[in-house]
């Protein structure tokens, strides 16, 4: 409870007036009166109280209509409201919880239990404040992250400005890890902090097993119990979301590998399913047809000194392309004939012999003709429309697998019958040989 929250009391004897706010403020509660309705809104609206104790039964408008009016106003809907009354009947009770009352209190009442209605109400509405704020913020922190994150992902996909692609990445990824490590951390204290206040509503329940029939009322009509187990689950869920975001951060880290941009031995595999990640959001099922699937078949390979960045970025514009195609072929296919035979990518990796491996990327797409795989590698060749591409990308990816990595690249493909992008790059490599290359090509 924060300290000295403002109680307004709204009750037409003065007789029971003095009791409330001697009562609250012996509590340590500031207290305001009005005699009536009107007023109660208007010095509500002013002073702005945590809680409002509301007499039913008043001259002019009555307790009910007060609600009401309180309920609807933008500035005093979410100040909980306890009905004071000696009205027992049901549909009373129900009447006012439908127009907002969190609690009622039955004339003439005992000053515990007012007490103890009035801190229980004020400790949920601070929870639920600091929750609310603490969910709008990671959300709108989480919001902004996944939009940096989904910008930085169609700039891969329409930039083949590869030399600066990697930096671009790196810096992206870490601006994003910061933002959602941050949520991340806070909400484990937020699990903390929820389950602090669902043990101390466990222990209420402990030392007061049969509530009043409000109390119970309220309890099921707001599945209270279904309620204790949701809000875990939520917060788990949403460690699950930001997990997921650190992973592909970590996948966009992988893909620039700016950290490690000498030539030094590293997984391929690990390359290969990085390029795969930030190329998810385009394998996903869509409403004109469903998803591209990709199928890795990966040898046992050992680990391959390299450029790794640079040949993430290769990886990359193959695959990009193969997608393209995928879709180009889609376009002109109905639903059912893609669910028929739909879209596929296979990755095969393997140890050609002792001096190199072996990266072969098909898709099960329209193929290529002859006389454009003559020219697919030409700097500034492409087949795509005006703006869709520059003719850069396959001829930048050739560079890397053959000028600077002393590698190999084909493309084996008969229209109609998809295409086969295979890269063979050697195990060992003289890191004095490779680099007086990558100089002249710079």
């Amino acid at each position: 409870m924060k300290e000295s929250e403002l109680i307004l009391v709204v009750d037409d004897t003065p007789a029971n007036l003095e009791v409330l706010s001697e009562a609250l403020t012996d509590a340590g509660f500031e207290v305001a009166i009005a005699t009536d309705g009107e007023r109660a809104i208007k010095q509500a609206q002013c002073s702005l109280p945590s809680l409002i104790l509301l007499d039913v039964m008043m001259p002019g408008i009555d307790g009910f209509e007060t609600c009401r009016r309180l309920k609807a106003s933008t500035i005093t809907q979410d100040i909980p409201i306890i009905f004071m009354t000696a009205l027992s009947e049901t549909n009373d009770k129900v009447r006012g919880f439908n127009l907002g009352a969190a609690d009622y209190i039955t004339k003439p009442f005992q000053e515990a239990e007012l007490i103890v209605r009035v801190q229980t109400q004020l400790k949920l509405r601070n929870f639920h404040q600091i929750l609310e704020q603490q969910i709008t913020e990671r959300t709108a922190e989480l919001t902004d992250a996944l939009r940096q994150l989904q910008s930085s992902q169609l700039k891969l996909i329409q930039s083949e400005k590869m030399a600066t692609l990697g930096q671009l990445v790196a810096g992206v990824a870490h601006e994003i890890n910061n933002p959602v490590s941050f949520i991340h951390g806070n909400l484990e204290h937020m699990e903390g902090y929820t389950q602090t206040l669902l043990n101390f509503l466990q222990l209420y329940q402990k030392h007061y097993p049969e509530p009043v029939d409000e109390i119970q009322e309220q309890a099921e009509e707001h599945d209270l119990e279904f309620l204790q187990e949701d809000v875990v689950k939520t917060l788990a869920s949403m460690k699950i979301g930001t997990q997921r975001i650190r992973e592909i951060v970590r996948s966009l880290r992988n893909f620039s590998r700016m950290d490690e941009a000498e030539f030094k031995a590293v997984d391929i595999h690990e390359g290969l399913d990085s390029t795969i990640m930030i190329l998810q959001h385009r394998l996903k099922a869509k409403p004109e047809y469903p998803q591209i699937r990709v199928i890795r078949e990966y040898g046992n390979l050992p680990l391959i000194k390299c450029y790794a960045g640079q040949l993430n970025q290769a990886f990359m514009n193959i695959l990009a392309n193969a997608i393209d195609a995928l879709e180009e072929m889609n376009d002109h296919r109905s639903y059912k004939e893609i669910q028929h035979n739909p879209g596929c990518i296979v990755i095969r990796t393997s140890v050609v012999d002792s001096q190199s491996i072996e990266i072969r990327i098909t898709d099960n797409g329209p193929g290529i003709p002859e006389e454009i795989q003559q020219r697919i590698f030409d700097p500034f060749f492409t087949t795509k429309p005006v703006g869709k591409g520059t003719g850069m990308g396959m001829s930048i990816t050739y560079q890397i697998i053959t000028e600077k990595h002393n590698g190999k690249l084909e493309c084996f493909s008969k229209p109609g019958e998809g295409a086969t992008f295979a890269i063979q790059i050697p195990i060992y490599q003289q890191v004095h040989e490779v680099t007086a290359l990558s100089k002249q090509c710079l």
